[in-house]
């Protein structure tokens, strides 16, 4: 990083006597000389000229200033110090993804956030109800639909030097398959949808057809996301259980779950068929065999 610093000097000046004299609109007679861009080493100090190395990483800007007073103090008559940021080649943020422009955000003392970095980058290129935000920091990645961030500030996070920011447009979705109104792979938006949106969508369960007692959801969860009564079986390389939750919509309260029971990327959602329709199936087998031979049979009398 590059700073730039000014010294005052109450009259008589002592020791900032030469070199360029800013006095940037001040009343006094207090002389201000500007050092040139003084770059922060790679052990993290400065060189200030009869205050010596001066700590600069990991330090504001206020306590590089009071370090500098401090060593001036006896030495400069009544000195004051102005310490700015010119140049920020450390403290960056890398924004990368679904944005108009790809970018390294230098950080600021005042600190940017989540939706400053996305900004910075021109903003996001899709609708935002469909756009994840991923943050990297160090080793720990997290997500969050961008519209649920910028709902809630507490979500729109400060970052830190090093962050990677994802903008990621992953149109999310669930397969409908069973006694639905149809079968296919369904889109959702970002900020998820409940069961019951699920099923909304699918057209229901057909009535002749559906059990309502047989609403399956099959998912791959994470180990420690459930209260296992036994350690499971770990079935995919990175660490997850198959987990199928049965609903039975015969039950009234059901329903209030199904309006909360969040919906997840990549989940199944199967709903089984009513016994009767299993024997209709059958009858219709007997029959499709049975009519031929009745024709034949009536065609050799």
């Amino acid at each position: 990083d590059g700073l730039e610093i000014s010294i005052w000097e109450a009259p008589p000046a002592t020791l900032f006597l030469s070199g360029p004299v800013d006095v940037r609109g001040a009343t006094t007679s207090a002389r201000a000389t500007t050092l040139p861009d003084q770059m922060v080493n790679s052990e993290g100090y400065i060189s200030v000229p009869f205050a010596g190395k001066i700590k600069a990483a990991g330090e504001s800007l206020q306590a590089v200033e009071a370090e500098i007073v401090k060593r001036l103090t006896g030495k400069a008559n009544q000195p004051e110090v102005f310490v700015r940021l010119t140049k920020n080649v450390s403290s960056n943020v890398t924004v990368v993804g679904e944005v108009t422009t790809s970018t390294r955000m230098p950080l600021t003392p005042g600190g940017e956030r989540l939706l400053d970095a996305l900004a910075a980058a021109g903003g996001v290129r899709q609708p935002v109800n469909k756009m994840t935000i991923q943050l990297t920091r160090g080793d720990s990645v997290f997500a969050m639909p961008l519209d649920s961030i910028i709902r809630d500030p507490k979500q729109n996070v400060t970052l830190a030097r090093g962050d990677v920011v994802t903008a990621m447009f992953q149109p999310l979705s669930f397969t409908a398959l069973g006694a639905t109104g149809k079968n296919e792979e369904i889109n959702f938006e970002a900020q998820g949808i409940s069961l019951a949106q699920a099923l909304a969508r699918t057209g229901g369960l057909r009535d002749e057809r559906s059990d309502p007692q047989g609403v399956f959801i099959f998912r791959f969860e994470p180990v420690n996301a459930l209260a296992w009564p036994k350690q499971p079986v770990v079935t995919t390389a990175d660490g997850r259980v198959a987990v199928i939750y049965r609903i039975d919509l015969r039950d009234p309260a059901s329903f209030f779950v199904a309006q909360t029971f969040q919906m997840s990327n990549k989940d199944l959602l199967y709903v089984s068929n009513a016994p009767v329709a299993e024997l209709q199936k059958f009858l219709n087998v007997v029959f499709s065999v049975a009519y031929p031979i009745l024709n034949a049979a009536q065609s050799f009398k």
